[in-house]
């Protein structure tokens, strides 16, 4: 895994990258996450807690991320969480019609925040 020093807005890594978008409020996810164990999804979880600061809004745009392990998965439901408590964030996650895991995975994020604005695309 390799994070940009200069702009400490992206993670990436063989096969994947997520970027922080602060003009646009958006943190992209693209490509395929199989990282091993929480532990290595903790500069997507950095980075993911750096975009919920200070913001009255935030997307999530999975709709280029064509894999995401467990391990990931319970990433984004740990951020989720954490989006609930930080009360003055409204959250939106966009998914992707054509990548199968999404449906079941993305939907059951709701359960976790009844709030968040869910979108496939």
């Amino acid at each position: 895994m390799t994070t940009n020093p200069v702009a400490m807005n992206i993670v990436s890594g063989e096969g994947y990258a997520v970027r922080l978008d602060h003009e646009n409020d958006c943190v992209h996810l693209a490509g395929s996450l199989r990282l091993d164990g929480l532990s290595e999804y903790a500069p997507i979880s950095s980075l993911l807690d750096q975009a919920l600061h200070d913001r009255s809004e935030l997307t999530l745009d999975l709709r280029e991320l064509e894999f995401l392990n467990s391990s990931g998965i319970a990433t984004l439901s740990k951020f989720v969480i954490s989006a609930r408590n930080h009360q003055d964030c409204a959250l939106r996650i966009r998914g992707s019609n054509e990548i199968a895991w999404q449906g079941k995975s993305l939907n059951n994020l709701k359960r976790l925040m009844p709030a968040l604005e869910l979108t496939f695309d």
